[in-house]
């Protein structure tokens, strides 16, 4: 499994803690510095059953200039915002587990992670 984290972010550092203490095996994915392309943000979005709006944080600067709040959420739109995650990865909401099952969690509570190890096992 795979698990996009930012270092400063406290979820971030929960999970990657949750799985050590499991013994999980994981790779772990930066995805500030390692930014995903159009097409990875669409595989996890289907691997999430998600839409891009779902998993970007509104509340950042970035989200704020763009006006994203104003943006429409639908098929039409979807193009717009996975290429607006790609600009800036900071709006992605983190952090996403993949498991190995094809499956992807936002593993931001400890139980979104523990079903993300239920699917990796």
């Amino acid at each position: 499994m795979e698990i996009w984290i930012n270092p400063a972010c406290s979820k971030c550092r929960g999970a990657l803690g949750l799985l050590d203490a499991e013994g999980a095996e994981y790779t772990v994915r930066r995805y500030l510095e390692d930014v995903p392309g159009e097409d990875e943000i669409r595989d996890v979005l289907d691997r999430l059953g998600l839409e891009p709006w779902d998993i970007t944080r509104t509340q950042e600067a970035a989200a704020k200039e763009l006006g994203l709040k104003d943006w429409p959420r639908d098929a039409g739109a979807r193009d717009r915002w996975v290429a607006a995650l790609a600009a800036h990865p900071k709006l992605i909401q983190r952090p996403i587990i993949t498991a190995d099952d094809g499956t992807a969690v936002v593993a931001r509570t400890e139980e979104a992670v523990r079903e993300a190890l239920s699917r990796s096992r």
